[in-house]
């Protein structure tokens, strides 16, 4: 069972080559796909010993991830992770969110902060994050609830994991954040089975400086709606 971890990274250098090391050791193959970087983010991440992608412009995570995923079906993944470049996620969680799919209970699996490691138990603010970035979470989760009819807790969490049945069905189109309710979509679209899992979340000042404004929820909704009109 090959199991291939996605990295979509954006003028990364200071934090890819710690994440690779992580990430290399609890999967069998580590693409990063450095989206237009003007840093040393790629030359890092190979050095590193991740196989690097290169956008020559800065498309946005979602194309990212998408060109990450087709390179890793033409390299015959049968799992794919999708994982973040700034250091926030915890490799230790690859194990927890693989686990669904290795013994075929799901064809998703969805990384939530807001679950406790508890079963079925909820917390509304994790110690370690910020009272602003739980009211952008919140808010960028509510829309894609009411937007995708699915009862879901952390849209906006990039530790997730995709059988390869799945990946084939998910298109991601949206090239920047919304791709993330994007692919809350297709799970109901396509009628895939999902779970939600617990994940750590190791909030800096470097990732909250990276991470999602207020301002970003209702421009991914508004992305959405767009982009669903268009398509009719």
């Amino acid at each position: 069972m090959k199991v291939s971890a996605v990295i979509p990274a954006y003028n990364e250098a200071k934090t890819i080559a710690p994440v690779v090391g992580e990430v290399k050791g609890k999967v069998n193959q580590v693409i990063v796909v450095d989206d237009g970087s003007t840093d040393q983010t790629g030359h890092l991440a190979q050095a590193a010993g991740a196989e690097v992608i290169t956008h020559f412009l800065n498309r946005g995570q979602g194309a990212a991830l998408q060109t990450g995923i087709n390179f890793a079906l033409n390299s015959g993944a049968d799992l794919i992770v999708t994982f973040d470049a700034d250091g926030q996620h915890d490799a230790q969680d690859i194990s927890r969110i693989t686990e669904p799919l290795l013994l075929g209970q799901v064809d998703v699996v969805l990384g939530s902060r807001f679950l406790n490691l508890q079963p079925k138990t909820y917390n509304l603010k994790p110690n370690n994050i910020p009272w602003f970035r739980v009211l952008v979470l919140k808010t960028a989760t509510f829309f894609t609830r009411l937007y995708t009819g699915l009862k879901i807790t952390d849209t906006h969490n990039g530790l997730r994991a995709f059988s390869r049945l799945a990946v084939q069905k998910i298109e991601i189109k949206h090239d920047g954040m919304a791709h993330a309710s994007e692919i809350i979509e297709q799970i109901k679209k396509h009628q895939l089975k999902f779970k939600e899992v617990p994940v750590n979340i190791n909030y800096t000042a470097y990732s909250l400086e990276k991470g999602q404004k207020l301002t970003n929820s209702f421009r991914i909704i508004w992305d959405l709606i767009i982009g669903k009109i268009s398509s009719k």
